[in-house]
C-alpha cells in the first residue's frame, strides 16, 4: 500500500526493506491472518471464505479449512468473486513510527481493512466533527 506524502516522514528510512522482510521472508508471501497468497487471483464468496487452490480446500477468513462446502468445480448456482491479492505490512497499534517486528503483520487487503476499521471509523468521526465545529469542548480548537 503506498504511503501518503504527508505521512512519509513517520516511517523509518529502511521501511521498504522492513516491509519486504515482513511480507516475504517472515510470512512467506501469505496473509498472516487468512493465509491468502500474494499476487494470485483468488476465488471467494464475498464473506471471507475463499478457495485455496494449492490445498484444494475452502478456507474461512481466519485461514481455517471449511468442510461444508463442495470443491470449487462443483459450485453451481453460487455467486463467486475473483480478487487479486496484495499483501501489505500493517502496524498492529496503528503507529507508523513503531516498526518493531512484533508490531508488524503481513495482511492481505481484506484483513488489513478489517484490522484498520476501528481506526477508520475514529478518523471519520473526527473529520465529521471538524467539518461541523470550530473546536471540541474538551480537545480545544481544530487545526
Amino acid at each position: 500500500m503506498p504511503i501518503r506524502a504527508h505521512r512519509r516522514w513517520l516511517y523509518p528510512i529502511d521501511w521498504p526493506q522492513l516491509s519486504q522482510w515482513v511480507r516475504f521472508e517472515r510470512a512467506k508471501g501469505r496473509c498472516e491472518r487468512c493465509r491468502r497468497p500474494h499476487g494470485k487471483l483468488v476465488t471467494h464468496l464475498g464473506d471471507g471464505q475463499w478457495w485455496d487452490e494449492d490445498a484444494g480446500d475452502w478456507r474461512d477468513g481466519d485461514g481455517q479449512v471449511v468442510r461444508n462446502l463442495p470443491p470449487l468445480p462443483e459450485c453451481v448456482g453460487v455467486t463467486l468473486h475473483i480478487t487479486k491479492v496484495a499483501i501489505a505490512a500493517a502496524h498492529l497499534n496503528h503507529d507508523a513510527g513503531d516498526c518493531r517486528p512484533k508490531n508488524l503483520k503481513a495482511f492481505c487487503q481484506r484483513c488489513h481493512m478489517l484490522h484498520d476499521k476501528p481506526e477508520h471509523l475514529r478518523q471519520r468521526d473526527l473529520t465529521y466533527k471538524k467539518r461541523r465545529a470550530i473546536g471540541d469542548l474538551f480537545g480545544g480548537r481544530y487545526e
